[in-house]
């Protein structure tokens, strides 16, 4: 198996800014054993994405993967992160990814830096890419913010479910982590989670809704820690309506919101 060079030193270098021992976010928990060929294309695919953000001029990006399958509801990734770039101390240009994970097994979270390769690394479902560009003011407004420990968990809630009410705050999914990070860099009075969901409500973000029956709601809730929906009002939950943050939802939000200047999604597919 061969790695490419320009990510043999982001495996090395990747760092976290919370440990755990396993931890997956937008993809099922179920062990997989990892292959050569596996690795190997998830590798491929970070040099893909790499090529395509250093040839973009962009500072900071919304990173996707699809880490599980989602056709069924319409989606196509299952993950974001914030991506952005940093001096290497050599005279170059280091790409990390910011986001958040869950423990396999649990029902907390922790926020973590990886290097690319690590970020593809994570048993996908389908070897595919996506990043849009917020306008150049929200990345600087990011670029300060990802670059400040304090701010950038500012809005980080441990308790996890990957169905979290988008604007509840018992628990947060990954993706609704990383909306409300972009909130709290756009909008210096953003200070708490019902700050930033109420700016993101002024601004017009919409969640995605969900139709799941009862039967599903309680397979989930009984064998999956991960899983719950009683931060959900009654009269959507048991209306089969679950409301929750998605990448494709974040992704048609800014276009529509005019947060990306005009520029589309790239696409980066193996």
């Amino acid at each position: 198996m061969k790695i490419p060079k320009a990510f043999s030193s982001l495996l090395l270098a990747a760092a976290v800014l919370a440990a755990a021992p396993t931890a997956h976010a937008g993809r099922s928990c179920e062990a997989r054993k990892t292959t050569p060929q596996t690795v190997e294309r998830a590798m491929v695919l970070a040099e893909k994405t790499l090529a395509s953000l250093n040839a973009s001029g962009e500072k900071v990006v919304l990173l996707a993967r699809a880490g599980q399958d989602l056709s069924k509801y319409g989606l196509r990734y299952s993950h974001l992160g914030l991506a952005y770039q940093l001096p290497d101390g050599q005279g170059g240009m280091t790409w990390y990814v910011v986001h958040k994970l869950n423990g396999c097994g649990t029902s907390e979270s922790a926020v973590y830096r990886q290097g690319l390769g690590e970020f593809f690394l994570d048993d996908l479902w389908r070897f595919e890419a996506a990043w849009i560009a917020p306008s150049p003011q929200a990345q600087d407004q990011l670029l300060a913010l990802l670059q400040d420990p304090a701010r950038l968990t500012a809005m980080h809630h441990k308790p996890y479910s990957i169905v979290s009410y988008a604007w509840g705050r018992k628990y947060q999914q990954s993706n609704q982590w990383a909306i409300e990070t972009l909130a709290a860099a756009m909008e210096p009075g953003v200070t708490t989670r019902e700050k930033a969901q109420a700016w993101l409500q002024f601004k017009g973000y919409e969640p995605t809704t969900l139709k799941l029956g009862p039967l599903t709601r309680l397979g989930g809730r009984m064998t999956a820690a991960n899983v719950a929906f009683d931060d959900h009002p009654n009269e959507k939950r048991f209306s089969d309506r679950i409301e929750t943050v998605t990448v494709d939802s974040v992704f048609d939000w800014l276009q529509r919101a005019r947060m990306t200047d005009g520029k589309p999604v790239a696409v980066l597919k193996l």
